[in-house]
């Protein structure tokens, strides 16, 4: 069920942005460790404090670099992957050549943005055997940005990813990611969300999106786009089956990680995110520090979880000490007050 009064005061995409960034800068100085090492580190995790300085991850930078890239693309005018694929290649090179590009980036965004800062067609440049997590951790603007359609939020979240990660894989966990972002901030029940994205990753199993795409798919050894693309929502589809099965009897003591995955790779980053927002839908903190204290890729997870959980409580979910404090602040800010606007 959906509720458009509250979405008009919420301030979804302020609230989605900052969470993410939140989560981020809370996974940061956890990423790379077990949970023993964590609670060594930082004590009992339903207690985790935000760092000071507040810094943020690859994870971050990227999502601001795709969010610049969609403004500067729909000041031209409506959305069309003409008008979106050179912005976004743009800020993913300029990331790249950035002397902050130093918080750890993923060895494909790092590849592929090489390759992006030269004159070959985006599509040589992809990835096209890598699913890591580099393809959703930074799609979430898309799902925040009002009056798309459903086909240009989808091509635009499958294309984002396709820059860098060429996978089918990554292209449908981008692709949920960014549609379970919308329809939180539209007002969807947390509850509901699993089977909503199910419903959707069945309804488009067999659609290519070669408007936004081209030909990647020649790039894979699969027969045919729709063979390729059908490969990447089944991934999703069985690991949303053990998201359903861990939140049948959940147990918030338990690590994340241990039922759904690490998340170094797009599918497991979206489930486990999802898994952690949804069993504290209400308690914004609690479900970031949970996330941040997995034996996974902990920013990864968390910025995800961050992203969900703001998108549904807006931005009042996030105490004003943490939000001034993090990296980045006032650019998330300004995003999101011009999708809130």
């Amino acid at each position: 069920m959906i509720t458009p009064a509250r979405t008009l005061t919420k301030q979804a995409a302020t609230g989605s942005l900052l969470g993410l960034a939140l989560g981020d800068a809370l996974g940061f100085p956890t990423e790379f460790n077990d949970v023993p090492a964590i609670l060594a580190k930082c004590g009992p995790w339903r207690r985790m404090k935000l760092p000071r300085p507040a810094y943020v991850t690859d994870d971050t930078q990227m999502t601001l670099a795709f969010a610049r890239g969609i403004r500067t693309a729909m000041d031209r005018g409506l959305l069309t992957p003409q008008r979106l694929t050179g912005p976004v290649r743009e800020e993913f090179v300029d990331w790249y050549h950035s002397p902050e590009n130093n918080r750890a980036p993923g060895r494909t965004c790092m590849t592929a943005c090489r390759k992006l800062d030269s004159d070959l067609p985006w599509q040589e440049a992809s990835q096209i055997g890598s699913k890591g997590c580099g393809a959703n951790m930074r799609v979430a603007p898309i799902g925040l940005v009002p009056g798309l359609s459903a086909e240009q939020r989808a091509g635009a979240a499958q294309l984002q990813a396709a820059l860098t990660h060429g996978h089918p894989t990554a292209l449908a966990a981008s692709d949920l990611t960014a549609r379970a972002v919308f329809l939180l901030a539209q007002g969807a029940e947390p509850m509901g969300i699993v089977g909503q994205l199910r419903s959707y990753a069945y309804e488009n199993r067999e659609k290519y999106h070669e408007r936004w795409l081209g030909d990647l798919w020649t790039r894979s050894h699969d027969a045919d786009p729709v063979v390729f693309i059908r490969r990447g929502w089944d991934e999703c589809l069985a690991a949303m089956d053990r998201l359903l099965v861990a939140l049948r009897d959940p147990n918030p003591e338990v690590d994340p990680c241990l039922l759904t995955g690490d998340g170094w790779v797009a599918e497991e980053a979206l489930t486990t995110g999802l898994l952690c927002f949804l069993l504290f839908p209400d308690e914004p903190l609690t479900a970031l520090r949970r996330a941040a204290c997995t034996q996974g890729d902990s920013d990864s997870i968390a910025c995800l979880a961050g992203a969900f959980a703001g998108a549904h409580l807006g931005a009042g979910a996030w105490p004003t000490d943490w939000a001034d404090r993090v990296e980045h602040q006032s650019d998330l800010m300004s995003l999101g007050a011009l999708w809130d606007a």
